[in-house]
């Protein structure tokens, strides 16, 4: 049996009956006005965080979500795409897909704005999209890309790729290490299903997107969620994972590389009121800029004296350098 097979059975168990904090410690989910979320919903949120971010979804735009799961975000989602077939939901699992309709009736019971034909559930895996090309404006996974073994992960963000519009949005949420997760627990097909031990360290997982060719990528949020100890995993140490929220844009990657944001701004202390580093970048005297890393380290090496980088917050809303 293939780890994938191993995750499809452990999913299947969960949708016929919800087990709280299966996978990842799930968080209390994100409300709006008249929106209400059924108990079932919550008791299936297996995700380690949250690809809702209302800035991406101006203009009810066509989302693809990846990864049904008990349809909670699928419901948040056509919160904001409240339109026939605004999102599309997929799912490997036929469990899982049954478990996920049957929560959108008990949720179009409590919600008088949604209709289930908000949202289309569909049989198909992220390593082969049941969608054309250039088709959705927002692709979105919650906890599931880092199962995937590195080949399966390279076809799984290429379909994303694939499917995704001219400028569109790879919303994602996954677990990454603190440092490489050791081989013994790389190969328990039953820890990778759970979220414990397919996770890659940040280098790796931004290489991997930017590698498929995303342009831009920004870190919407970065922070410790779960502690793998020494005794119950074989480790010489406790291994920290973290919780990692991305939003990836299908944009060219620009010649000296892609604009990663990670929270960092630079601020032109000089004695002129602007700084113009003839980059496309104007910095106005003691006012922080928000920029990519790549033009932290561009400005810090042109005016070492002048400006002042600030560490990354692992947190970005947008605007600044590009």
């Amino acid at each position: 049996m293939s780890y994938l097979e191993t995750t499809a059975q452990v999913y299947a168990a969960a949708a016929d009956t919800p087990q709280v904090g299966l996978c990842c410690l799930s968080s209390p989910p994100l409300q709006w006005p008249e929106l209400t979320i059924p108990e079932i919903m919550q008791q299936m949120n297996y995700g380690c965080g949250s690809t809702v971010h209302p800035t991406e979804l101006a203009g009810s735009p066509t989302v693809l979500y990846i990864g049904v799961g008990g349809g909670l975000e699928a419901l948040q989602f056509a919160y904001f795409c409240r339109h026939p077939g605004g999102v599309i939901a997929v799912d490997p699992v036929p469990e899982m897909r049954r478990a996920a309709v049957r929560n959108l009736q008990l949720a179009a019971a409590g919600n008088p704005w949604f209709s289930p034909d908000f949202i289309s559930v569909l049989a198909g895996d992220a390593l082969a999209l049941p969608v054309p090309d250039a088709a959705v404006d927002v692709v979105a996974q919650n906890c599931l890309f880092n199962i995937f073994e590195p080949d399966d992960l390279h076809r799984a963000l290429s379909e994303a790729y694939r499917v995704l519009k001219p400028g569109g949005r790879l919303i994602m949420s996954d677990p990454i290490a603190t440092r490489p997760i050791p081989p013994h627990l790389q190969q328990d097909e039953r820890l990778r299903a759970l979220c414990l031990s397919g996770a890659l360290t940040y280098r790796e997982y931004i290489h991997s997107l930017v590698g498929i060719g995303f342009g831009q990528i920004e870190v919407r949020a970065r922070r410790p969620y779960r502690l793998l100890d020494a005794q119950t995993y074989a480790l010489d140490q406790p291994l920290v994972l973290e919780s990692l929220d991305t939003v990836s844009f299908k944009v060219p990657i620009p010649e000296d590389g892609a604009c990663i944001f990670t929270g960092k701004t630079a601020i032109y202390a000089g004695p002129e009121p602007f700084l113009d580093d003839d980059a496309g970048h104007l910095l106005q005297q003691g006012l922080p800029l928000a920029v990519c890393d790549k033009t932290a380290q561009a400005l810090a090496r042109q005016f070492p004296g002048d400006v002042l980088i600030t560490e990354s917050t692992w947190h970005y809303g947008g605007g600044g350098c590009c």
